[in-house]
């Protein structure tokens, strides 16, 4: 198997060079500033949330989808908080609050919904 090109470290600031991604220094401080997703509300009570949701909202309720006929709509994987403050808000397990998502419809939604997000540069670049 061919070897891979070294290349310098991609976090702003570091010389270091690595086979690919972020240096080993660099890695274990971006994963100490992240907090884990129990940390953020998505624990085990949410998880029981979440199952007892998509178990009685098994479609897609997202903007476009509710438009199609129920038997069209794609199977949802994931649930979506319409406040945007995640399990942790005032309302994180009100099921008035919550809407039965595809993963790619959520990814979608959060992308053009969260500040910074990987989207930003594009929303704001025109």
């Amino acid at each position: 198997m061919p070897r891979r090109a070294m290349q310098v470290c991609p976090t702003p600031g570091c010389p270091e060079l690595t086979t690919g991604g972020r240096c080993a220094a660099c890695a274990n401080k971006a994963a100490r500033r992240r907090p884990s997703a129990a940390a953020k509300g998505y624990d085990a009570r949410w998880e029981r949330t979440r199952r007892a949701y998509l178990r009685t909202h098994p479609y897609c309720e997202c903007d476009d989808c509710e438009a199609l006929p129920p038997l069209l709509r794609p199977r949802a994987t994931e649930v979506n908080h319409r406040d945007g403050l995640g399990p942790l808000g005032p309302r994180g397990h009100d099921w008035a609050n919550l809407q039965a998502m595809t993963h790619a419809h959520h990814s979608r939604h959060t992308a053009r919904e969260q500040p910074g997000g990987w989207n930003d540069r594009e929303v704001h670049s025109s």
